[in-house]
């Protein structure tokens, strides 16, 4: 129960570090930082979606032959889907942009920007749910060691995540310490939603693979959706890539070395 509690905790201390920058950084972030730091983010979670999710979803189906692969399919098309709708039914602002997204609403900037990391934290925190359910219940392919390196790796790319959103609230003309706070609630859904999956854990055992795929496959709509493109435009855009090798290649060993 210890580790189970710890593994849903630690992604969220990640994005309270990196709102924490907010104590210690001026009110903008420079481009060079918030383009490798997103680069950073994407490498963490695609290698965390491909080596912790959709491998353990196929190991999982492995006795079915060539069709072990369904699963993984369907839960990876799912979880895009998934997100596609939350974006648009959701009103929410991405950073750099004065466009809000979804239905129209009167809710403040600040608040659209907070929404806007939530929706994304939401299957990061279900990706860790459904892999430490995975490990209490001895799912093939998975072990409560590499659930804590789930955790450990979407932890890490929280922390230039919560950077990222704080400092800009802070530029919006809001206090430090209630930067600080809407950044870190932004990633308090996390240890939610993944929580929520833990307990349905029981019901969810058939259907693990999918889920497990699910959760990738909404992971990777953040990623190409949102953190590549916002990364990849203006200057600097070299330091992209090589923050997202960097976070690939970390969360690819943290896995396999915990694993």
């Amino acid at each position: 129960m210890t580790t189970l509690i710890i593994g849903l905790l630690i992604p969220l201390l990640g994005t309270m570090l990196g709102s924490a920058f907010v104590f210690f950084m001026k009110n903008d972030m420079p481009e060079r930082v918030q383009k490798s730091l997103l680069g950073f983010a994407s490498g963490v979670m695609v290698a965390a979606s491909v080596w912790s999710l959709l491998i353990p979803a196929m190991e999982m189906e492995e006795a079915k032959g060539a069709w072990s692969v369904m699963p993984a399919a369907v839960g990876f098309l799912m979880g895009i889907l998934f997100l596609l709708a939350l974006d648009e039914l959701t009103p929410h602002l991405h950073l750099g942009s004065d466009k809000p997204e979804g239905p129209r609403s009167r809710l403040s900037r600040t608040a659209m920007l907070a929404l806007a990391v939530t929706i994304h934290n939401l299957p990061e925190g279900m990706a860790v749910g459904v892999v430490l359910a995975g490990a209490e219940q001895g799912a093939t392919g998975l072990s409560l060691t590499s659930a804590v390196a789930v955790s450990v790796g979407i932890a890490i790319q929280n922390v230039p995540e919560g950077a990222i959103i704080s400092m800009p609230m802070r530029a919006e003309g809001n206090s430090r310490w209630r930067s600080f706070m809407l950044g870190s609630l932004s990633g308090a859904v996390e240890p939610i939603g993944g929580l929520a999956v833990v307990l349905l854990a029981s019901y969810l055992t058939p259907i693990l693979p999918y889920m497990l795929a699910f959760a990738a496959g909404a992971m990777f709509y953040v990623v190409v959706e949102e953190l590549i493109p916002e990364a990849s435009t203006g200057r600097h855009t070299n330091l992209n890539t090589i923050g997202f090798a960097i976070g690939f290649v970390l969360m690819m060993v943290l896995d396999v070395v915990m694993g």
